[in-house]
């Protein structure tokens, strides 16, 4: 096949705008330009996909598994690569495996293999989240309140090289188990910091906001909630126009009228409302049970609980994510799509190449039906599912 290929079918939204009768040219796994159809090179292979949709590649910033795969339990190059694949049925181009609070060993663990999948392009792997254990109790949610600890110098210290090994890290920490000063030398190395399980008033939480924070991990589950005299992290989030939040849409994480509330909230700028799964090893199988640290979670009704009833992680994918925002919340699909893609980029400061289809973007992109199914995933000019 000719280096420069030519993808056209249907509509293309390029992360910014809609193109009818266009083609995507692709050269050497990234994007060159977008032209009519009757414009493209002599010399370009073409790519019929039919009609419907080409929309980026979905970016999830929290995948704890997929394929029957925890990354907890197995964190290692395998269970990466088996994550990713996974997710990519579902449109999904680009993941952060997530670690959930656990022992120093399995996070040593963790770092090492996020570090093999970029020494060896897993597909789809974009750098590692660990959520925790730097987090607080009263807002544990489903994590081990046996491992939640404060953050120490030998924590930070690991944080720092794995920021600087890897090709993107993200940490959630609560606002007041993490000292500004900590926050700090994180994001000074390259990690994105986000405030997550976090029950601190909004005064802590703009000062790790002043520090670099610039997320909230889940907005409004396992946080301080707004209220009329104390504002919380819910608060504090919504207030500055800097910060980007992670949003679970499967409506029941979130209520459909918090959902509209903070998308107004955060419309402005430059930090921005953005979609993730919080999926679990259940993503792309028929799997009704699962385990998380000795604990075990049942899959019933679209949610995963823990035994005393506790949401653990959330049973959902991202087209599934896009669909509930489209005809649920009712947002035009151009703005859902970038919820999905280029906002989660831009979060993570890497928007040059990830989450939109302009030229210099790497070429991954999803295929979708008008109805928004899936019928084929890209990563890089190359096809990794077709339905």
């Amino acid at each position: 096949m000719s280096d420069l290929v030519a993808f056209a079918g249907g509509r293309l939204f390029d992360g910014h705008d809609w193109h009818e009768d266009a083609a995507l040219l692709v050269e050497f796994g990234h994007v060159s330009a977008i032209v009519p159809n009757a414009e493209v090179p002599a010399n370009a292979a073409r790519v019929a996909l039919g009609d419907g949709l080409i929309v980026p590649g979905f970016v999830d910033l929290q995948v704890n598994g997929g394929g029957g795969v925890l990354f907890n339990n197995q964190p290692d190059l395998a269970g990466i690569r088996t994550i990713c694949a996974a997710h990519a049925q579902f449109g999904t181009t680009a993941l952060l495996p997530t670690l959930i609070t656990d022992t120093v060993p399995v996070n040593v663990a963790a770092i090492a293999a996020g570090t093999a999948a970029a020494a060896a392009h897993v597909p789809g792997f974009l750098g590692l989240h660990l959520e925790g254990p730097h987090l607080s109790l009263a807002r544990k949610g489903t994590h081990d309140p046996a491992l939640i600890r404060p953050m120490d110098d030998s924590d930070v210290a690991r944080l720092v090289a794995a920021a600087q090994a890897l090709p993107n890290l993200l940490c959630t920490v609560a606002a007041e188990t993490v000292t500004p000063t900590q926050i700090a030398a994180l994001v000074e190395a390259g990690a994105v910091v986000s405030i997550g399980h976090s029950d601190a008033g909004a005064a802590s939480v703009a000062a790790a906001f002043a520090a670099g924070a610039s997320m909230v991990t889940h907005l409004f589950n396992a946080m301080s909630q707004l209220g009329n005299r104390e504002p919380g992290v819910v608060g504090a989030a919504l207030a500055d126009d800097r910060v980007f939040a992670g949003l679970i849409a499967d409506g029941i994480h979130v209520h459909p009228l918090s959902i509209d509330i903070a998308r107004r909230a955060k419309v402005a700028g430059p930090g921005r409302l953005f979609l993730v799964t919080d999926a679990m090893s259940q993503t792309g199988t028929d799997l009704t049970e699962l385990t998380l640290n000795g604990r075990t979670i049942t899959r019933a009704g679209g949610a995963l609980r823990l035994a005393d009833g506790t949401l653990a992680g959330a049973d959902l994918d991202m087209i599934d994510a896009v669909t509930f925002m489209h005809r649920t919340i009712g947002l035009p699909l151009e703005e859902v799509l970038r919820m999905a893609a280029l906002y989660p980029a831009q979060a993570m400061g890497i928007e040059r190449t990830y989450g939109h289809l302009r030229p210099a973007a790497l070429a991954s992109f999803v295929h979708l039906s008008e109805t928004l199914d899936v019928r084929s995933t890209w990563i890089n000019g190359e096809q990794v599912w077709e339905a």
